[in-house]
């Protein structure tokens, strides 16, 4: 999946992401990058609001995910249980969120959880980068329901 087509299906289908106008700049297997810009994300202090500002950090944790689990041939769906969000610095401009792939043991053990029991669990992490730092951290557990789960 390109940059691109990816960037279309969050618009189409977390209509949020549009909203927060989310660039989707790289879109591997390596890793999910997504910008956003301070205007239609800003706060009463002219920053980034948090809700925002973890918004973006899931997007991108959950893109890095929904790409692996087509790439496996997995259709299934992916949401997020619960997450943890640490806040660094203030943005009060245009931020990035990265996702790097997840490590290959647990990638396996999420993959195979599927397959067998049509369920399966993940950790997957996020970074938020404002000019060169890291300005937060995500750590999310994401749940992918494989199709016929009930």
């Amino acid at each position: 999946m390109t940059p691109s087509e990816l960037q279309t299906y969050l618009h189409q289908h977390i209509p949020l992401s549009q909203a927060m106008q989310v660039t989707v700049v790289e879109a591997s297997l390596q890793q999910v990058v997504l910008t956003a810009p301070l205007a239609p994300n800003i706060n009463h202090r002219e920053t980034v609001f948090g809700g925002s500002a973890s918004a973006v950090a899931i997007l991108a944790a959950w893109s890095m995910l929904h790409l692996g689990l087509k790439v496996e041939g997995l259709g299934s769906r992916l949401v997020i249980q619960r997450n943890t969000m640490d806040y660094l610095m203030p943005i009060d401009g245009s931020f990035t969120a990265v996702a790097l792939a997840p490590a290959r043991p647990a990638w396996e053990s999420f993959t195979r959880m599927i397959r067998r029991k049509g369920l399966g669990r993940i950790t997957q992490a996020a970074a938020l980068h404002y000019q060169g730092q890291v300005a937060g951290s995500l750590a999310g557990e994401f749940v992918a329901f494989g199709p016929g789960y009930v």
